[in-house]
């Protein structure tokens, strides 16, 4: 039995240029293939399973790969770093849409580019036939398909970066970009203050020139009112929760709720509201 490279999903780079409205995202930081499968079944656009700064080896990410198979989500997972020996292992996972932190410079944006594609055109070592990406070799003419079959954004994360964006998205093959405003307030020595003025105009700089070359610029963003602006700034898809983050925020409302105002008055002299009537999280 053979599988045509319409039998794979399509990727990200597909989702954005078919898009009619930007695309929302989650992090998925967990390492957990029911956390990921949660969120892809959460009506949100794209999941991101994090091995950069998640938990995550091959193992958990080919298992949340396979979690949200058969999800209308598009998954893409974020590599520790650019190394061509990583993208190598998670390409053949069957990750079809790759997400590498911290790219400074054209020259390492074209070796990224490079990883991901076979020779002659990169340097990605050819195992196909072993690999869950070809469906062990049931994908039809797969080696020469493969680059229909794979996307990639590279992350805008320092003022270097920033200074380079235009150079960074002309680079043939690089798909979209993506930029950290925590990383790049960091660098900007700003640590910790992505809200800051500044690191604002950095973000809504390459959101411009994104644009201006037609190339789809996303923005990490999990404050609503910072995802507004953003989106409000053109870009074209966004990230806007985390599922490690909503669950402590979420777990720290319920204590609040049932611990926190019990502490405040044990003898429950000024709860008035039976238990049906509280929120629901």
């Amino acid at each position: 039995m053979s599988i045509r490279v319409g039998g794979l999903k399509p990727t990200f780079r597909d989702a954005l240029r078919a898009a009619e409205r930007p695309l929302i995202g989650i992090w998925v930081s967990s390492g957990s293939p029911l956390m990921a499968e949660i969120c892809a079944g959460s009506g949100l656009d794209w999941v991101l399973i994090d091995a950069e700064h998640g938990p995550n080896g091959l193992e958990s990410i080919l298992a949340q790969l396979q979690a949200v198979h058969g999800y209308p989500v598009t998954p893409v997972v974020r590599v520790p770093f650019g190394e061509p020996v990583i993208i190598k292992q998670v390409l053949d996972l069957g990750a079809q849409n790759l997400l590498v932190p911290m790219v400074d410079t054209a020259d390492q944006a074209r070796a990224v580019v490079a990883a991901v594609r076979y020779p002659p055109r990169g340097v990605r070592g050819v195992g196909a036939s072993l690999a869950r990406a070809s469906r062990w070799n049931r994908v039809d003419d797969y080696l020469a398909v493969a680059d229909d079959t794979v996307s990639l954004t590279v992350q805008i994360e320092t003022a270097t970066a920033v200074e380079n964006v235009r150079e960074i998205a002309s680079v043939d093959g690089v798909d979209a970009l993506f930029v950290g405003p925590a990383d790049l307030a960091a660098s900007m020595g700003l640590l910790g203050q992505q809200e800051h003025p500044e690191v604002v105009a950095a973000v809504e700089h390459c959101v411009r020139v994104a644009a201006e070359l037609g190339r789809p610029l996303g923005v990490n963003a999990f404050a609503p009112a910072t995802a507004e602006r953003y989106l409000a700034a053109g870009s074209p898809f966004v990230a806007v929760g985390a599922d490690v983050a909503l669950v402590a925020r979420a777990s720290e409302k319920l204590a609040e709720a049932f611990i926190g105002e019990r502490q405040d008055d044990p003898g429950g002299k000024a709860r008035t509201a039976p238990p049906a009537e509280r929120p629901s999280y």
